[in-house]
């Protein structure tokens, strides 16, 4: 007789249900499973068979075929392990069908039957919670995270035998977690603090606004000037993740295998630094079983790339589409995964190769031609995407002496950020949105008025800069970004000016 184990696989950031049946028949010893499985579920085979034997239990010596259905669906992983040596366990009487009503497994086994964690836990969980199931066994290794979720009875195991005990004699111990208590953890140590950062008050202004409002932003300037040191500090003023943030970002973590076993929720803003030689896949994920690539990695936090015309035009392209849409559609042969990528872009380059273009005390050794090449990697459509594009001049003899004094830490700056944040959160409640950088166009006309005065003002830029329609909508939201940090309801004439000053700034006719 064929049983059934309930279990499920994530493709994308989705889990779906899947019947791990089992049929053990009389006939010539053999163990295949079908299903379109991978190489991985493929050689589940050989792990199940010694964990088992290695257990205690008997193997047994017939033909068993073990299907996952449905069959048309990718199978991938290692976590259809444990399911699969449960229903041979039921098929040796070892357990009983109706002892696993309401419950689904989870887990890879090593040869000598113990359980190690996997990746996925979290949306395999989600899924399983959605589709009704009552309780889910995972490895204890994965019993935090999968404790995340309400709704659903969790129980971690150390080892197969574990589990089967589990029915007969001593029952496993059932996680349960407080979600809160991680997001209420304020303590974060960051390594780079603003008051370390000395002078550029002006850089500093621009990346309050882009924390404040999700907004992506381009740091050009000579070397040394610390743009770089400024791009570290962005993260130590970033708002703490809200819950629906922490656990879309969990999720995104959990598929790649970075969570953390004593910390199961992701509760800070990643900052991913991308070297210029990663690849186009690397950026916006791939592969034969489509991954998360950096862009997703960094999905409501940053994405700093520095010497960000080092990296190879198609690389920089590629992220036009993500910065409009806030998401990445990776497309397969059989099927089109998608995956969130909300981020902000935190650009720093150099105005030209040997770095010293418009520089107060060096001298620009390079031809209008060679700077000209060196920039044409920033397309123009890709520099109407960044919100904020600005300049880092050297520092002066006294902001390097550091005789002033006067740095603001970044905790004074994140208070203001939090505040800012809490504004747009409470106006955009029913809006499906979280920061004023998402807002559409419908929105802005709703959100981003502007009076007659600001119109006429607004007018003559765009005549005179020949702004493009995105640009006109990024800089209204970014005045409506500036007007939230002054605690303004209205955008005042002051907040336009400013956002327009920070617009203005374009490297290829920088310094001219």
């Amino acid at each position: 007789m064929v049983n059934k184990v309930t279990t499920a696989t994530v493709i994308g950031l989705n889990a779906y249900e899947v019947s791990v049946e089992t049929d053990v028949q009389n006939g010539l010893p053999s163990f295949s499973v079908v299903g379109l499985p991978d190489a991985a579920v493929n050689e589940a085979r050989d792990r199940v068979r010694s964990a088992v034997k290695n257990s205690g239990f008997t193997f047994p010596n017939r033909k068993i075929v073990i299907n996952l259905a449905p069959a048309d669906l990718k199978k991938a992983g290692t976590s259809f392990d444990l399911s699969i040596a449960v229903g041979i366990l039921v098929e040796e009487g070892v357990l009983e069908t109706e002892q696993l009503k309401d419950y689904a497994f989870a887990g890879e086994l090593s040869l000598n039957g113990d359980l190690r964690g996997v990746r996925g836990v979290l949306p395999i969980v989600m899924g399983l919670k959605e589709i009704g199931v009552k309780n889910v066994i995972v490895p204890e290794a994965n019993a935090k995270e999968a404790a995340l979720i309400d709704g659903i009875n969790v129980f971690g195991a150390n080892c197969l035998a574990d589990v089967v005990n589990h029915f007969i004699e001593t029952p496993l111990k059932q996680f349960k977690i407080d979600i809160n208590t991680y997001l209420s953890d304020t303590k974060e140590n960051f390594e780079y603090d603003f008051k370390d950062v000395k002078g550029q008050q002006k850089a500093k202004r621009a990346l309050e606004i882009a924390a404040a409002g999700g907004h992506n932003l381009l740091m050009t300037g000579s070397p040394g000037s610390g743009k770089t040191l400024m791009a570290k500090c962005f993260a130590s003023i970033l708002p703490p993740l809200e819950l629906s943030e922490a656990l879309e970002l969990t999720k995104i973590y959990s598929i790649c295998g970075l969570l953390s076993a004593d910390k199961p929720l992701m509760t800070k803003r990643p900052f991913r630094a991308v070297h210029h030689t990663a690849s186009a896949n690397g950026i916006i994920g791939g592969g034969s079983n489509p991954m998360p690539g950096e862009i997703t990695l960094a999905h409501r936090g940053v994405l700093f790339l520095d010497e960000m015309v080092e990296f190879p035009r198609n690389v920089l392209e590629v992220l036009r589409q993500p910065l409009e849409d806030g998401e990445i559609v990776i497309s397969r042969a059989k099927h089109s995964i998608k995956y969130p990528a909300k981020f902000m872009l935190l650009g720093a380059m150099n105005p030209c190769p040997c770095g010293f273009k418009g520089d107060r005390e060096k001298q620009c050794t390079c031809s209008e031609f060679m700077v000209s090449r060196y920039l044409a990697k920033l397309s123009g459509p890709l520099l109407d995407r960044i919100d904020l594009q600005i300049e880092v001049p050297r520092l002066t003899a006294n902001e390097l002496l550091n005789i002033d004094n006067n740095a603001e830490p970044s905790a004074e700056i994140r208070k203001r950020v939090v505040k800012a944040r809490q504004i747009q959160a409470e106006r955009y409640k029913n809006e499906n949105i979280l920061t004023n950088s998402e807002l559409t166009s419908e929105l802005i006309k709703k959100y981003c008025q502007i009076d007659e005065q600001s119109q006429a003002i607004f007018k003559t830029a765009i005549v005179k800069y020949q702004l493009s329609g995105r640009r006109y909508d990024r800089i209204l939201k970014l005045a409506r970004t500036i007007a939230d940090l002054d605690n303004s309801r209205d955008i005042q004439q002051s907040h336009l000016m400013q956002a327009l000053q920070y617009k203005m700034f374009d490297p290829k006719y920088s310094n001219q």
